[in-house]
């Protein structure tokens, strides 16, 4: 990878790399079989999570109130991944960090995503950064949800229902990239998120849904 990194940061974005020929990220063999990944995996890995998530929710949801509460405990889940696909990819995935290691970090996440774009194997995340994540933000959720609201039945399928909004995520961002949409909702999602790569970086953060945008102005006036 060399100085790739420093200089993508310093020209402000590179002139985007069309080949077919993955720009490799680590000298190690090892490492770098981690850079790559393809939906099939990613629904493998994810699906049967989501299942037991909501297999968890029926088993042990409290008497008297049932299973009343789950669909919408679902639904508030993918709600919350919908925002925080936004606010990850606007505020963390583009950050602009000053020190050399931070610009690699960054690179690594998200940078290199725009310098090649069309790259089949880098369009979807990699169990090495979404298993971390999960984590993360299940623990979130259990001191949200169960520690400060009181809620503990409402974890495991708000949780389902977030990773739910993730995979469908995933989905839509490898189909915007890889499939030639020709109509209908998933061709808007392609304009909009080809623009952001090809001539508004700064700005349509949404993948999944343009929502935030509009509701944040990071949409062209």
């Amino acid at each position: 990878m060399d100085d790739l990194p420093l200089r993508y940061f310093e020209m402000g974005g590179m002139p985007i790399d069309h080949s077919e020929q993955p720009i490799r990220l680590f000298e190690s063999d090892f490492l770098e079989f981690f850079t790559h990944i393809t939906p099939q995996v990613v629904v493998a890995i994810w699906t049967p999570v989501i299942g037991w998530l909501i297999w968890r929710a029926f088993t042990f949801a409290p008497m008297p109130g049932g299973y009343a509460h789950i669909p919408l405990a679902i639904l508030c889940g993918v709600a919350f991944w919908s925002f925080a696909e936004y606010t990850l990819h606007r505020f963390v995935f583009h950050f602009h960090p000053k020190s050399d290691w931070g610009k690699r970090l960054v690179f690594l996440f998200h940078g290199i995503h725009h310098a090649q774009p069309q790259c089949k194997t880098r369009l979807v995340m990699p169990p090495a950064v979404s298993i971390p994540m999960a984590i993360i933000f299940y623990f979130l959720f259990s001191v949200v949800v169960e520690g400060l609201l009181a809620k503990p039945d409402w974890v495991d399928p708000m949780v389902a229902g977030f990773m739910i909004g993730y995979l469908v995520y995933d989905l839509i961002h490898y189909a915007t990239h890889h499939y030639p949409i020709r109509g209908g909702v998933m061709k808007s999602l392609k304009r909009h998120h080809m623009k952001h790569h090809f001539k508004e970086p700064n700005l349509r953060f949404g993948v999944s849904s343009t929502v935030w945008d509009h509701a944040f102005g990071t949409l062209p006036k």
